[in-house]
């Protein structure tokens, strides 16, 4: 919130025709806020995460379908198939020898499907804006508010003295937030949503990287042999 009022004074308002999908694209945000953290309670940051990740790049394929009228030719429909096998493999190896999650795997899907909502709100807003930091701006600052209202909601007077010991994470976290979805918003100004979504989700391989190394999750051969055809897939992106 406080990164999108900076930017504000540096960048013309959006048109009026980005407003409706700017204002759907920030109350899915805050939903997609909920069911993440919902999604990490419950199960481990290796497995919801490329759940959570990996089902958007299909679903917003077929979503940019319908309103954007933006279907993937054949190489890049290739490219987007291979990335969402090999997103997939990275998760669904963590379910062998074990009796699955079911409800930290449900709250994962629902966040791949509010990924694939606000992505694809964002890309037909950001091309509507007139202004793609403009519209990254107000995104930021309208979505901000709906988490730190809930802190208040909650914590009331303490939420200073709560807060007050991860600011300086909490910052850091906020910068790269925005940095790398206004890229993802840039991106969507040059090409269609469904390969940006695709390239975009190759992080959950750094993701599940980071589990293994700060939460000592279990990385192993099979995610290794899942991220071959993530990489082909990626593979193909520039030749579609």
């Amino acid at each position: 919130m406080l990164i999108g009022l900076a930017l504000m004074p540096f960048a013309a308002v959006p048109a009026a025709r980005a407003w409706p999908y700017l204002l759907a694209s920030a109350l899915v945000h805050t939903v997609y806020f909920a069911l993440l953290m919902t999604s990490f309670r419950l199960g481990d940051f290796g497995q919801v995460y490329p759940i959570a990740r990996g089902t958007a790049p299909l679903v917003v394929a077929v979503l940019a379908a319908v309103p954007a009228q933006e279907v993937p030719d054949g190489t890049a429909a290739a490219g987007i198939a291979l990335c969402s096998v090999g997103l997939t493999g990275v998760a669904l190896w963590e379910l062998r020898g074990r009796r699955p999650d079911w409800a930290a795997i449900g709250a994962a899907l629902a966040t791949g499907l509010s990924v694939a909502a606000y992505t694809v709100l964002d890309g037909l807003g950001v091309r509507a804006s007139g202004s793609p930091l403009g519209c990254i701006a107000w995104l930021m600052a309208v979505e901000g508010l709906a988490v730190p209202a809930c802190a208040v909601w909650r914590w009331r007077r303490a939420t200073l003295s709560v807060l007050r010991p991860h600011a300086a994470l909490g910052l850091l976290g906020a910068v790269l937030s925005v940095t790398a979805y206004g890229l993802v918003l840039w991106a969507q100004t040059r090409a269609e949503p469904a390969p940006v979504a695709a390239l975009r989700e190759s992080s959950i391989l750094v993701g599940a990287a980071m589990g293994a190394v700060f939460s000592k999750e279990r990385f192993g051969a099979p995610r290794i042999a899942a991220a071959g055809p993530l990489v082909m897939g990626i593979g193909l992106m520039p030749y579609a």
